[in-house]
C-alpha cells in the first residue's frame, strides 16, 4: 500500500470544515468576478424585424395552407433537399413494442396526408416565438393539430428557416406526440 500523500502546504492546516469554508470562497470569488468580466454584461443580438415579420407570414401561410389542404403549397416552403423532419414521442404517448421514440418522415409525406385528407385539418399555433439574424431563423410554438374539429395531437414545435435567393424557406422540422 502506498504510503499516505502529504498536504500541499496552502492546504496543509486546513480542515475539513474549514476546507468547506474555503470552497464556498473560491466559488462566491469566481462568481463574482464573472460579473465584473465585460463579457458577463454583453447582449445578445437583436433580431432582425423584417426578418422577423417575413417568418411570420410563413407561419401563416403553412396554417393556411393546411386550412386548404394546398399540398403545392406546404411543398414550396421546405427546402426541396437537405432538410429533416422528425416526430418525438412524448412520455404520455403508447407506442408500439419496439417502436422508436423519435421517428423522422418528411414535408412530403405531410402535404401528401394534407392534401389527400377528406375531413377538415387545421393546426392551431400558441406562444409564436420567432428569432431571425436576418440570414437563418427559428420559430418554437404550442400547438393542437385538429381533424374533423377534434384535436388529434398536441404539443410543441420547432422550426429552423433558412433565406434562400427564392425567400424563406423552412429546412428543417421538430415536433412532439402527446
Amino acid at each position: 500500500m502506498a504510503p499516505a500523500r502529504a498536504r500541499p502546504a496552502y492546504i496543509a492546516g486546513i480542515t475539513s470544515s474549514g476546507a468547506s469554508t474555503m470552497k464556498r470562497l473560491l466559488a462566491t470569488a469566481l462568481l463574482l468576478s464573472a460579473f465584473c468580466h465585460p463579457l458577463a454584461h454583453a447582449q445578445p443580438a437583436g433580431d432582425d424585424a423584417v426578418a422577423v415579420a417575413e417568418i411570420g407570414t410563413i407561419v401563416k401561410a403553412f396554417q393556411a395552407a393546411i386550412v386548404a389542404k394546398d399540398r403545392a403549397a406546404l411543398e414550396a416552403m421546405f427546402l426541396p433537399a437537405d432538410n429533416s423532419w422528425l416526430t418525438v414521442a412524448s412520455d404520455a404517448v403508447k407506442r408500439k413494442p419496439g417502436q422508436p421514440r423519435v421517428r423522422p418522415s418528411s414535408y412530403r409525406q405531410f402535404a401528401e396526408f394534407v392534401g389527400n385528407s377528406k375531413l377538415p385539418v387545421e393546426e392551431r399555433f400558441y406562444n409564436v416565438r420567432i428569432h431571425s439574424n436576418g440570414s437563418v431563423g427559428a420559430v418554437y410554438f404550442d400547438f393542437d393539430f385538429v381533424e374533423d374539429g377534434k384535436v388529434t395531437n398536441r404539443g410543441a414545435e420547432s422550426w429552423h428557416l433558412v433565406k434562400t435567393e427564392s425567400g424563406w424557406k423552412i429546412s428543417s422540422m421538430v415536433f412532439s406526440l402527446g
